[in-house]
């Protein structure tokens, strides 16, 4: 088949959160599967920075329509591997910018008219091209207004540029509402203006868009599939999703085994296995020398790796401040984010340096320490649409202790509700919730020959992208 893809991210080239790993992981496995893939980005300052892209070739010159203007631009591509190109689309004025969405105050205030430009970039490179792409797949609000604009185009120039288009949400809460005077940057005509089209309590939905003129629609699992149609988890978005109901899919995100597998990890100062563990001791011990804590500690060391945001469940986390400063345990925290929650567990960490560290940056080799380096991974969040490090935490023999929200559902098997299967600790996204599992955790951990069961078991587990990937052809082989 021949793949489109567009995303606001791609790792390794630039990343914020999941969606970064979930797109490239699925386009460099669907590559190795034999398909001709083709992916858009913007081109972003980070991008046009990093090695790959150094000798990117300009490909087109572009003249965008937006409203009553036409605005220029290029594109730019390199070939990663076999069967896989990217396509930067570039424009300085949108994307010659330290910051992806924002300058980490705000949201920048044209982000409207940049992620326009990028969708429309993308139709007018497959028509220019006649690339005919068999699917367009577009991810989250950023690239969400594809379907539609692609059939305008379509419509437009009396041509087909693809045989079907899928639309993914990898977390509903972010939506690319903007003010309706934002609409006529579109070109779309009015008709899809009102309520059945784009149209959001006054204001414009490009994540609406996606989900009404997409042929298919898909999540990142299936648990969330099902809870975004309803009032709790769909965002003021569900009555919209329930109206593809027919057309919605929940499909796993995977891991890339290529980075994450602690047999052949380059982050961490020793490797392991299922087979031995021993490995797993010396980045225990590392992970707490280079945060400042006794390395020779004998208790449990809980890790987390986050945005810190409300999301996340931050506020369960410093509500239990009480077990991490009495209990014989350790706490290391790495990320950054709301300035509210970085100063109140640097303020958590003043209190007991020598029990817990907070690491106010984002780091990737550190993240692979502390998957591996930890006893337990937290993750108590309010919603998570798919979520990944419970299953990095488990092929790295870490126990995650998770919310049964989501795709934590979808992945992680309670021990103690099923001795025989289970490789973590679920609870309900509530502070006694998160208390329960962490006491629970202090059991598990005096019981080594029950812990090192339940990490076996988790490491043992397929989450790899070679097996996920399966269910996207699949799906679409079907839209096809």
């Amino acid at each position: 088949m021949k793949i489109v893809q567009a995303a606001a991210e791609l790792f390794p080239y630039v990343k914020t959160g999941g969606l970064a790993d979930a797109a490239g992981s699925l386009a460099r496995t669907l590559a190795d599967h034999g398909h001709e893939v083709s992916v858009f980005l913007p081109g972003y300052r980070a991008v046009l920075e990093h090695r790959d892209a150094a000798g990117a070739a300009r490909k087109l010159n572009l003249k965008i329509e937006m409203g009553d203007v036409f605005l220029t631009g290029e594109v730019r591509v390199f070939s990663p591997g076999k069967n896989l190109t990217v396509y930067l689309i570039c424009r300085e004025e949108f994307f010659d910018r330290r910051g992806l969405y924002g300058n980490g105050e705000r949201d920048f205030e044209d982000n409207h008219d940049r992620f326009i430009f990028f969708s429309k970039a993308v139709v007018e490179t497959l028509r220019l091209l006649e690339m005919q792409a068999d699917i367009v797949h577009c991810h989250d609000w950023q690239t969400a207004l594809l379907p539609v604009l692609l059939r305008y185009a379509e419509r437009s120039h009396g041509l087909t540029l693809a045989m079907k288009t899928v639309c993914t949400i990898h977390n509903i809460a972010f939506q690319g509402i903007f003010p309706m005077r934002s609409f006529y940057r579109t070109n779309l005509p009015d008709d899809l203006l009102g309520i059945d089209g784009l149209e959001y309590y006054g204001q414009i939905s490009m994540l609406k868009g996606g989900i009404l003129f997409a042929d298919r629609v898909t999540t990142v699992s299936p648990r969330y599939a099902k809870e975004i149609q309803t009032a709790e988890f769909g965002c003021g978005l569900e009555g919209v999703v329930a109206t593809r109901a027919d057309d919605l899919t929940g499909l796993l995100n995977g891991i890339d085994s290529a980075v994450w597998n602690p047999a052949t990890d380059v982050h961490l100062p020793a490797k392991f296995s299922s087979s031995n563990l021993a490995g797993k001791q010396n980045c225990r011990a590392q992970l707490l020398k280079l945060h400042g804590l006794d390395s020779k500690f004998k208790g449990p060391v809980f890790g987390m790796v986050c945005r810190f945001t409300e999301q996340k469940g931050l506020d369960f986390i410093l509500a239990n401040k009480n077990f991490f400063l009495g209990e014989n345990c350790r706490l290391i925290v790495l990320g950054s984010g709301e300035k509210r929650y970085e100063e109140a567990l640097h303020d958590l960490a003043a209190a007991a340096p020598d029990r817990i560290s907070i690491s106010l940056r984002l780091d990737e080799p550190m993240s692979h320490l502390i998957e591996a380096g930890s006893d337990f991974f937290l993750m108590p969040s309010l919603f998570e649409p798919c979520g990944l490090n419970q299953m990095y935490s488990q092929a790295y023999g870490t126990v995650p202790l998770v919310s049964r929200v989501g795709g934590l559902v979808d992945t992680v098997t309670d021990a103690d509700e099923e001795p025989e299967t289970g490789s973590g600790l679920c609870f309900s996204p509530t502070i006694a919730g998160l208390e329960d599992g962490l006491q629970r955790a202090l059991k598990l951990y005096a019981d080594k020959p029950r812990l090192a069961a339940v990490q076996q078991r988790g490491m043992k587990k397929d989450f790899s992208w070679a097996k996920a990937a399966l269910a996207y052809e699949e799906l679409y082989r079907n839209s096809l």
